[in-house]
């Protein structure tokens, strides 16, 4: 699959260097205004693999996957790949990505440029800094503690990922792989990450970190409380899902009784120590439930 919004400049270059291999190339013009529609038509004539989908209108790098990905299943493809059309997804990478669907050992491979320095040289600071918060909180929203860089949308899937996820469902706009990992989860499909570097060169990214972040922060939260309900509850009920209500009721109180107490001796300069005795019990049962409920979310995936 190969989203495109205004990417005339590049996604001629993506075209050309597609590997033999790949079977078919589904281009989804994401409303494009530019000369994208024009590009992909002179190539089409070209190269018999590629057919297209356009959009009126721009509806977002999720919602042009979610058309890729159900040309894909109606043309009966075994394995579903994710390459933008704006030149940041390496060709040479995507045997990597395939390689470990193909034999079985993942159902869902993605990129990942973090884990080494040589990997992630290219990244703007700003990007890096963005990522590895996200990767974090993805973490804890999609129970997928093994993988980082969540941003990465260099991803492939086996057609069994896309006959049991929701497509309909997926987020439409950037935060698109957060939501996948959190979707993966409730059915116990395998993530692994593929190490490869980043690339960046003359494209100019639609992501303003300082948006996206808080964006995407408020989309994991969402959908962390909805996979701990469908997966835990409405399909496999497990008792960590105390622990997680036990600690996020537990130790916000705390917080918010120790903030009193902080309060009350600055202005007051008087408290009880059992006043404080009670806000630290809080608070440290709550991370302990936390905790626990962490460690069990973590080993309840089956990959």
């Amino acid at each position: 699959m190969v989203p495109a919004h205004n990417e005339e400049k590049l996604l001629g270059k993506v075209f050309e260097t597609m590997p033999k291999y790949v079977d078919a190339i589904y281009v989804v013009n994401d409303g494009s205004s530019d000369g994208t529609s024009k590009v992909i038509e002179e190539h089409s004539k070209r190269d018999p693999r590629i057919s297209s989908v356009h959009h009126e209108h721009n509806h977002g790098v999720g919602a042009s996957i979610f058309d890729g990905y159900k040309m894909a299943l109606e043309n009966g493809m075994d394995v579903a790949a994710v390459m933008a059309g704006d030149g940041q997804m390496d060709p040479s990478q995507l045997s990597k990505l395939l390689d470990p669907v193909i034999d079985g050992e993942a159902d869902y491979s993605k990129g990942n440029r973090l884990p080494k320095r040589e990997l992630r040289k290219k990244m703007p600071k700003t990007r890096i800094i963005g990522n590895s918060i996200l990767s974090l909180l993805t973490k804890i929203s999609s129970g997928y503690w093994n993988v980082l860089d969540p941003q990465n949308g260099y991803t492939a899937a086996s057609r069994d990922v896309l006959e049991k996820l929701d497509l309909e469902g997926i987020y439409p706009s950037y935060g698109c792989p957060n939501d996948v990992l959190i979707k993966l989860n409730i059915y116990n499909f395998t993530v692994k990450d593929i190490w490869m570097p980043s690339v960046y060169g003359s494209e100019k990214s639609g992501i303003r970190m300082y948006k996206y972040v808080p964006k995407v922060s408020w989309l994991l939260l969402k959908g962390f409380f909805w996979r701990l309900w469908e997966k835990y509850v409405i399909m496999d009920f497990h008792p960590l899902i105390f622990f997680y209500v036990l600690g996020l009721i537990l130790f916000p109180v705390g917080f918010l009784i120790g903030m009193i107490i902080i309060y009350y001796r600055v202005f007051f300069g008087s408290i009880t120590l059992s006043t404080v005795v009670l806000a630290a019990l809080l608070i440290i049962s709550g991370m302990q439930m936390l905790l626990f409920a962490m460690l069990f979310d973590s080993q309840s995936y089956r990959g």
